[in-house]
């Protein structure tokens, strides 16, 4: 017999195509997945083009030039559905993130979602100590963004849209920037102080604004006479004696000319004048000397705080806290408002962003504490009284253009932000807004919100009941019809 034709030649021509036939498929798998890998396209097929970062936000990322770490404690396995649902929003959008910077040179975008109850060493490590936030992270620097950044609520409870790529693209941009943003301090005149860990200290402020990249200093104008450059936002925290002229000449010089930005604090209590009063005048605002009080028990708390929940509706330092129903608590505040007296067309923009109820009085005569205080009509202030005003000149007096002006926070109380005050989410919400505010913090960041899409099924009882049957009798029947009419078919 030909060696050709046996049944051994035969069996071994099988065997040879049978190995070259695997080696073809492994050859094929191989291939396509370095095609995959290197040259991949990929199509977001979505009305809203849900699952695509925006042009700007992979123009933001292709500069990049040092390595980003997303640390996000939404662990994703909680009781509460709006965390849940936060997880995964932030699992999608960050996928995303990663997939754009997979080519840096400098270091790929790196996303962990760290549980900091299971992983408490890790936490500690990374200096995390609180739940449900993300902490972007560039060499030191590291920015902290909260839930109520990352969506947009309507009527205080809807989630209308979800903003995490503008909020975390924003917190990138802000860690990976070659200079961070610089808060000054006043002293010298008995501010309350940035390191002071007592009742009435601000470390926890201080802390908080580290969190949030932003780097704090102490200034003294009478040491000084000037103030530097680089301060992006001044504060000046409930000063207890008087300024003395050139340093507020030096103030109202930052404010006009540099359009600088000045958070105010002025409590009731120190029986002189701040001797800001020309500055005050300058911005259109005025700090009264009145003592808030209130006796409504919806508004005033057990151990004697105000509750304000009155706010200024769509405004950015505001807006959270009227989407999440948050009060601020507060000891005494003095009353805070717009000048009366000023020009109409000063080109300044004063609004009132927290006020009392309607049943608190500005009280004229509080240092007497021998009296029974109450109302008194001529002397005294009725109604919502303000306790936050804002000030920012839209163009400057003498300009008929828009540009760059300065903007002014006037506070009437500092016991907003003392560390005895600042656990209440409220008040570190209502301050944190305004550094932002003040610093143009995130305006620079054009990203349009994505829209949270919504289906729901309703039926009315009648459509329920045929849906059911047609469950229960229909589709079965169908099945039988068609089963005998194979059986027919084969018996015939």
């Amino acid at each position: 017999m030909n060696f050709a034709d046996s049944f051994r030649t035969a069996r071994w021509i099988r065997i040879v195509n049978l190995l070259l036939q695997a080696v073809l498929f492994l050859t094929l798998f191989a291939g396509l997945n370095y095609i995959a890998l290197n040259h991949a396209w990929r199509f977001d097929l979505t009305q809203n083009r849900r699952h695509s970062l925006s042009a700007e936000t992979k123009s933001y990322l292709e500069n990049l030039a040092q390595p980003v770490r997303i640390v996000v404690t939404f662990t994703g396995d909680s009781d509460n559905e709006e965390l849940d649902q936060a997880h995964r929003d932030l699992k999608g959008l960050l996928r995303e993130y990663v997939y754009a910077t997979r080519h840096l040179e400098g270091g790929p975008l790196a996303v962990d979602f760290l549980d900091i109850y299971q992983r408490r060493r890790e936490a500690e490590t990374l200096g995390i100590e609180q739940p449900n936030v993300v902490v972007v992270i560039s060499g030191d620097r590291r920015r902290l963004v909260t839930i109520d950044e990352l969506y947009h609520l309507r009527n205080k409870s809807t989630r209308e849209a979800f903003r995490g790529e503008s909020a975390l693209t924003a917190a990138i941009l802000d860690v990976t920037s070659a200079e961070r943003k610089k808060i000054y301090f006043i002293q010298g005149h008995g501010e309350l102080r940035p390191d002071d860990v007592g009742e009435r200290g601000l470390s926890l402020l201080s802390d908080a604004l580290r969190q949030r990249n932003f780097e704090l200093a102490g200034l003294d104008l009478s040491q000084t006479r000037r103030v530097p450059d680089d301060a992006a936002l001044l504060i000046i925290p409930s000063p207890r004696d008087r300024f003395r002229p050139f340093e507020e000449e030096l103030l109202r010089n930052y404010l006009q000319t540099r359009a600088g930005r000045l958070i105010l604090m002025l409590d009731p209590e120190p029986r002189t004048a701040s001797g800001l009063e020309n500055l005050l005048f300058d911005w259109g605002v005025w700090a009264d000397d009145n003592l808030i009080l209130d006796t409504s028990a919806n508004f005033l708390s057990d151990t004697g705080e105000l509750i304000l929940k009155h706010f200024l509706a769509d405004h950015p330092i505001t807006r959270s806290l009227i989407a999440n129903d948050i009060p601020v608590l507060v000891g005494p505040a003095r009353v805070v408002r717009d000048d009366l007296g000023r020009a109409l067309d000063d080109g300044l923009n004063v609004k009132k962003l927290v006020a009392t109820s309607e049943s608190a009085w500005g009280e004229k005569n509080y240092r007497n504490r021998a009296v029974r205080h109450s109302f008194t009509p001529g002397e005294d202030l009725r109604g919502q009284l303000g306790v936050v005003v804002v000030s920012e000149r839209v163009r400057p007096a003498s300009l008929p253009l828009s540009v760059r002006g300065g903007r002014l926070a006037l506070f009437g109380t500092s016991d907003v932000v003392t560390n005895n005050r600042l656990i209440n989410v409220g008040n570190l919400t209502l301050f944190l807004n305004t550094v932002n505010w003040a610093t143009e913090r995130n305006v620079d960041i054009n990203i349009a919100p994505r829209a949270i899409e919504r289906f729901q099924l309703t039926l009315s009882q009648e459509e329920l009941s045929r849906l059911r049957l047609g469950l229960l009798f229909v589709v079965p029947g169908i099945v039988g019809l068609l089963g005998l009419l194979v059986y027919w078919t084969r018996r015939a």
